[in-house]
């Protein structure tokens, strides 16, 4: 029987043009079925009409609604169609474990902070979901996830509200109470925050470009987890990991923001290698860090290339590049701190020399003696650097201990940087 505006059809009937189609199991029986929105019908009615395994196809075009998913099916969007919340609620929610969207337009959510309005908004106990392709815009969260196991957020664009200020936008994908999430591959600029995430394990992020944010990433309480190949730029702060341990972190480029690069921040038993920190004003901001290991970083061109304070003592810290930052440590402690016990650090301001030509200086490094501590006290004496008095003033401090303070001590420098492309970072652009 037909009902009106849609038609069910056996397996192998002619495709027409229809408004809803059916596909059915070779039986007979009823099986997954796709249904076809077009323009000027209603999503939320084929939502509501589809099964459990079923996939709803979107056709182009403009779809005013607030759409609620309570149970497990696709949504599929062709060419990219455009569902608008009208500025009210959530765009999406999902209620339902194992639902997909993917290819969607998603914008004008609500802005009601204390009800977390969203693009898309996965409630509690809504596991093994996936959210792909999407352009989320004009929403105040992008992207929110809870209490979900399994999910994946994949290649998605999310645009926050460039209308409001930092403080009153969300953030662009929340995850909160996770495990074994995946988030991979999005684009988020003018959020509060562009991924927050808290009381989470075992996640992945990875190949996600964040701009434009207050953080582009917020990250506390997550343990067991892995960020890579991201980047984060031209934000107030680029990663920020707090309160974490069993992080691994490789492969991420932070660069031009506004304070830190990489903040670690109360973080035990990670792997901080092979991240570029540059053009930021810390570039690794360390703190109360301990039994961590961070190696073949480069770290270029901040103004100040690490801030080490709060006992951040028992880390192994070699293999990296320490170039052309205006201040290469600042080090607030009562003691010395050694690095490069396996293996040396490079410090572009190193003084000494390599007399054997094994690419190690023969006298150690210290990222803080009198002449640095001049050199922040008179910025004017970075003229006079290369000059011979200035060096015999280093080599007198370091004869006479009363002069020194405690500093970062890398008794083996390698006179030649790891990594051969850090000039490439002098012009600081999208890379």
């Amino acid at each position: 029987m037909k009902e009106p505006g849609l038609i069910r059809a056996g397996k192998g009937a002619a495709a027409a043009a229809l408004s809803i189609t059916v596909l059915l199991a070779d039986i007979g029986s009823a099986a997954a079925a796709t249904l076809v929105v077009k323009p000027g019908m209603s999503i939320a009615e084929a939502v509501q009409r589809a099964h459990s395994g079923d996939t709803v196809v979107v056709e182009r075009g403009m779809y005013r609604e607030n759409l609620l998913l309570d149970k497990p099916i696709t949504l599929q969007g062709k060419d990219k169609p455009t569902i608008s919340g009208g500025g009210k609620g959530d765009v999406i929610r999902i209620t339902a474990s194992d639902v997909t969207l993917q290819g969607l337009i998603v914008r004008d959510s609500g802005i009601d902070q204390g009800k977390q309005n969203s693009g898309v908004y996965v409630v509690p106990k809504a596991h093994r979901f996936t959210i792909a392709d999407c352009d989320i815009i004009y929403t105040l969260f992008g992207i929110w996830l809870e209490q979900s196991d399994d999910s994946k957020v994949l290649r998605n664009l999310i645009v926050g509200r460039r209308d409001l200020m930092s403080v009153h936008r969300g953030n662009g994908i929340q995850v909160y109470n996770t495990r074994r999430s995946e988030i991979i591959d999005n684009q988020v600029s003018y959020t509060r925050d562009g991924i927050y995430v808290d009381v989470s394990s075992h996640a992945v992020f990875r190949g996600n470009r964040i701009h434009h944010v207050r953080y582009g990433t917020h990250y506390m309480n997550t343990h067991h987890s892995l960020w890579e190949n991201n980047e984060s730029y031209l934000n107030r702060g680029g990663l920020a990991l707090m309160e974490v341990r069993d992080l691994i972190v490789r492969n991420n480029k932070a660069w031009g923001n506004e304070d830190h690069g990489i903040m670690l921040r109360t973080i035990q038993d990670s792997v901080v290698e092979n991240n570029v920190v540059a053009g930021n004003d810390r570039g690794f901001f360390i703190y109360d860090a301990e039994f961590n290991i961070l190696r073949n970083n480069l770290v270029v061109r901040n103004r100040t290339g690490v801030h080490l304070s709060a006992g951040s003592s028992n880390n192994e810290v070699g293999g990296n590049d320490f170039i052309g930052n205006e201040e290469q440590v600042k080090f607030v402690a009562s003691r010395d701190v050694e690095w490069g016990r396996k293996s040396g650090n490079y410090w572009s301001n190193y003084s000494g020399w390599d007399q054997d030509g094994d690419q190690v200086g023969d006298i150690p490094y210290e990222a803080n003696d009198l002449v640095d501590r001049l050199n922040w006290q008179y910025p004017l004496m970075k003229l006079l650097l290369s000059s011979p008095s200035l060096q015999t003033l280093r080599f007198v401090a370091r004869q006479f201990p009363v002069l020194r303070a405690p500093s970062v001590i890398d008794r083996h420098p390698r006179t030649r940087p790891l990594n051969p492309n850090w000039k490439k970072w002098n012009d600081l652009s999208p890379h």
